[in-house]
């Protein structure tokens, strides 16, 4: 049985369809991920989730129980749920050690290692406003963690951290779900949160699921632009354009546009089956450079390794057709 069952979710606020018809399940330890733009209904989905907020149709099961929305129940929330919002808030001028008390569950032992986990323990006797955010953001996770949940929901958990904090923050979410065996759902807006992390993404727009697979499914054969775009840059070759591939091997040009991820071209040598082109720009990212090649009817954009290329060489570019998406 899975433990979590979404079945036909939808809400209607002042008029509008804000989700419409959301099913997934997850199995307990699997990590999903959500996607989707400003407004595409993942918050509203996870506090649908939480018991925080009441759907108009549909329901949630958490290890067979139906969730109850708040206007079933006089305190929002389900047992074993945590959700971590973006407003998250800690009780000012108390010390850290005693907003954990409030909420812990646990033995001594226990939940002295929930703050090893989430690397807060030196920071224990110390006030709640001498942290910074990212000290705050994980004492606000271990919170919720001495209260022994089993599904936690991380709402955009990594916004507005620098990028020290971001990675620590990485660090802690990965080891509750490997050490302390808890089920996590997380939304973030960036793809180098959740293409390393999840084993499925949820991809969001409108309310509504546009598309669910793996990481490699999503990165590499995108239904649309839209999602395309969530996940890094690409190339958007139009119908007409994309003749000019057809004298590749194995490549077909169906009347559809191609989209390819810039690191999907490869230069090659000269004689090889491939399409002659000038690079016009090159742009030095340390582990690779990023140009823009000019191909007959088509302007790309492609990531090589090769550091020695410079703006004005003559080079010859190909790719696998397994790297093409038709959308």
């Amino acid at each position: 049985m899975s433990l979590l069952t979404v079945a036909g979710i939808s809400m209607i606020e002042e008029g509008s369809a804000v989700l419409k018809d959301i099913s997934f399940t997850l199995q307990e330890l699997q990590k999903i991920a959500i996607a989707g733009e400003t407004g595409s209904g993942k918050s509203t989905l996870l506090q649908v989730i939480a018991g925080l907020v009441q759907p108009s149709a549909g329901q949630v099961l958490f290890d067979g129980e139906r969730v109850k929305g708040p206007t079933e129940k006089l305190v929002p929330g389900h047992p074993g749920i945590a959700y971590l919002s973006q407003q998250f808030e800690l009780q000012k001028f108390l010390r850290v050690e005693q907003v954990l008390a409030y909420a812990n569950t646990l033995t001594d032992e226990e939940a002295a290692n929930i703050y090893e986990i989430c690397r807060i323990s030196h920071l224990l006797k110390r006030r709640t406003n001498q942290l910074s955010g990212g000290e705050r953001q994980r004492i606000a996770l271990a919170k919720l963690l001495v209260s022994s949940p089993r599904l936690l929901l991380l709402d955009e958990p990594f916004s507005n951290l620098d990028t020290a904090h971001k990675d620590t923050l990485k660090a802690v979410i990965q080891a509750i779900g490997d050490q302390l065996e808890i089920t996590c759902i997380l939304i973030s807006h960036d793809p180098h949160d959740t293409l390393p992390w999840a084993d499925e993404i949820l991809v969001m727009r409108g309310g509504q699921i546009l598309q669910k697979g793996t990481p490699a499914q999503l990165y590499r054969q995108p239904v649309n632009e839209y999602v395309a775009a969530l996940f890094g840059s690409y190339n958007l070759i139009a119908p007409a354009q994309a003749k000019a591939f057809a004298a590749l091997p194995s490549m077909q040009v169906n009347g559809k546009s191609i989209l390819i991820r810039p690191e999907s071209f490869r230069l090659v040598a000269v004689g090889s089956q491939a399409l002659a082109g000038t690079v016009t720009k090159v742009a030095f990212f340390g582990s690779y450079c990023q140009l823009e090649v000019q191909l007959p009817g088509i302007m790309i954009t492609m990531k090589t390794g090769d550091n020695h290329v410079k703006a004005g060489d003559e080079v010859y570019v190909s790719f696998s057709p397994d790297a093409v998406s038709y959308v």
